[in-house]
This record gives structure tokens, sequence and C-alpha cells, in this order.
């Protein structure tokens, strides 16, 4: 069983995101009357730090019906699936090395019989040809749809963590200082064809080869200027 990261409480990381919806406002029909909610399916994935070279990527999915859709007298929510996946994972391999799934709702009593299954994940890499090989594993009748689909929301996640790992690496040493230019590359190449942005013949691709640097990524200027911190000054995107 996955060991549980003990140095903050659920509340206490949320505190550290901001949880509110991520969808946009409720619709309205022509009369600006809201639309009836029948769904609502909800993903939730985050990663610990374990280790300089390790972390957990922790995902939940859970659909439930609005009260009073299926028991007219419910006042509360019900919920359908709820399901949970710990992974803990290598760097820079991306190797799986535990995997934990728990069922928290669920509709048949048989559905927990695939619960033990999903340790075929350990020993696979987070890397080319992972999402193929979750199909080949547990698409379809192989597994449950609703944890083979968290699986491929957390992937992605490990991913992006090699940027984060580096960040916090640093921090624990009391350093900012800029990864390498071989390590930086090493961290972009993981994003290689996963977009269009990160095509092997894309504008920015052929930079970073070139030895531009990535530059301050949009999402981080407007809050520099916020702080009052200099883009060119900001030590993870600086030039060694």
């Amino acid at each position: 069983m996955t060991d549980r990261p003990p140095a903050t409480t659920p509340s206490a990381v949320d505190d550290l995101f901001d949880t509110a919806s991520v969808l946009p406002p409720d619709p309205v029909d022509e009369d600006g009357i809201p639309l009836r909610a029948v769904h609502d399916r909800e993903y939730r994935v985050r990663a610990f730090r374990l280790a300089e070279d390790r972390v957990l990527i922790r995902g939940a999915v859970r659909d439930q019906k609005p009260p009073g859709l299926y028991i007219e007298i419910d006042p509360q929510p019900l919920t359908i699936h709820h399901m949970q996946l710990d992974i803990e994972v290598s760097y820079p391999t991306l190797e799986i090395t535990s995997a934990e799934v728990v069922f928290e709702s669920h509709p048949h009593e048989q559905c927990v019989s695939i619960v033990d299954h999903y340790e075929l994940l350990v020993g696979l890499s987070i890397a080319r040809g992972f999402t193929h090989r979750v199909r080949e594993l547990f698409g379809g009748p192989r597994g449950c749809t609703h944890t083979t689909a968290l699986i491929q929301a957390m992937a992605p996640v490990a991913v992006q963590c090699f940027f984060s790992l580096e960040a916090a690496n640093s921090q624990e040493a009391g350093s900012r200082s800029a990864p390498s230019s071989e390590r930086r590359e090493e961290m972009w190449a993981m994003n290689l064809n996963t977009c269009h942005v990160w095509a092997e013949d894309s504008d920015v691709v052929t930079g970073l080869r070139e030895g531009v640097a990535m530059g301050v990524p949009v999402f981080l200027r407007g809050r520099l200027d916020e702080l009052g911190v200099q883009s060119d000054d900001w030590a993870p995107w600086a030039e060694d």
C-alpha cells in the first residue's frame, strides 16, 4: 500500500490551490432560466514530492447525480462512481514503481474484482507508447472504464512534474539556480510531439535546438509583473 504524504492535511493542501470550479458559468435557456443539471463528472490530480527523484501522483474521478434525480425525496447528490489511484513515479525514467487503486463508490458488486489488475502498471514508463500500452492492458473489458480514463488523465502530470521537481529540489537545496543546458534539454525533450507547439518541427523546438532560450511562459508573465520580479532575474528560466 502506498504511504500517504504526512506533511499536510487535505484541507491544508486545498489552501495551496484554486479549487473553484474550472467550468464556465452554468448555461441558461433563451428565457434566462438555468438548464437542469443531470450529471457531474470531476477529475482531480495532484502530485507530491517524495524524494529528489520520485513523485507520488494521486488522482480521483467521481460521477454524481443531482439531488432528487434518482430518488425524488433525496436532498443529497448521489455518487455513482468514485475511483482513486495512487502511483509513484521515478525520474528521469518516468517508471511507475507503485500503484494502488481504491473504489469508494461503484454500481456493481463485481466492480472491485478488477482492482488488483491495475498492479500491472508497475514497471511501465510514462513515456512514449504509454497510452497505447494502457489501452492494451486495461481497455474495454480488460479494466474499469473510469479508472482507465483516470490513468490517461494522470499520465501528463508526471511529465509536467519534471519542471516542478526541478524547482522543488532547488528550493530544498536552498538554491534557485538555473538547471544546466543538458538538464533543460532533458526536461523539454519529454514534451516532443505531445502537441502542436511541441511538434519536432515547430518554431519552439527549432529555436530550442538552436540554443534560443525558452523564455518565460505566458502564464507567469503577469504574475511576475504583479510581484515586481524582472523576468530576466527569474532563475529557473535564466541562461547558464
